[in-house]
């Protein structure tokens, strides 16, 4: 999703900045907290891959307007349950403030409202994570209805705040509402594609396992409970 300039602006972007700084606030606390079961340079190596498929995301796989937004492939599941929550956060705003500066820099006037749109719903299945899936259940091993909770989870969230933007820039009228819920199906493409992708790279991420590359490149909950 990009929400297109114009949008949220003048003095109502405050919200943004504001949401954005919360957005970074937590984000350095789960850094911190990565920290804790991996070193500095699996962070930084984890974030580098991270804000790369980010960039991919967003630039290289196909993407279309629809309605207040884009529909962007962006599998905030897959980094989170491969990388890590630190990482994930951390790619997806540098990712996207890459692809914003040498690509799209039309963009960066709402930057802050994107990379709430991203951040928040992350955080969210971070949390649900905790939930859903048992203490004792590796990240490789999770099957498919524990992974779909995880993305609807994520890509709902996408479209909460995309329609709370839209709302709060342009109010309740009928042609925004219509626009809200254009995306809104549209997304839903995203929703079927992205438990399938989760499970393609947990699966790869299990077949290497054993060669004991993946370690550094990978989060802890990957494979150990």
């Amino acid at each position: 999703m990009h929400i297109e300039p114009g949008i949220v602006d003048g003095a109502k972007m405050a919200l943004a900045y504001a949401t954005a700084s919360v957005s970074a606030g937590y984000t350095l606390k789960l850094a911190a907290q990565d920290l804790r079961q991996h070193n500095a340079v699996s962070l930084a190596l984890r974030t580098v891959i991270s804000a790369a498929l980010t960039f991919v995301f967003f630039e290289i796989l196909p993407h279309f307007p629809v309605g207040v937004s884009e529909v962007h492939f962006i599998l905030g599941t897959t980094l989170f349950l491969i990388l890590g929550a630190a990482p994930a956060a951390l790619g997806l705003a540098l990712g996207l403030l890459v692809q914003g500066t040498f690509f799209a820099p039309s963009d960066l006037p709402m930057y802050f409202v994107n990379v709430t749109t991203l951040l928040m719903p992350l955080f969210a299945i971070d949390l649900l994570a905790r939930r859903v899936i048992a203490e004792k259940t590796a990240y490789v091993e999770l099957k498919y209805g524990e992974v779909l909770k995880l993305s609807l989870a994520y890509q709902g969230g996408v479209v909460a705040w995309v329609a709370f933007w839209a709302i709060y820039g342009h109010g309740l009228g009928a042609e925004n509402l219509s626009s809200v819920l254009s995306f809104g199906a549209a997304y839903m493409l995203v929703v079927l594609i992205e438990p399938l992708a989760d499970l393609a790279a947990l699966a790869v991420a299990k077949s290497l396992r054993p060669s004991g590359n993946a370690s550094i490149w990978t989060a802890r909950r990957l494979y150990a409970a």
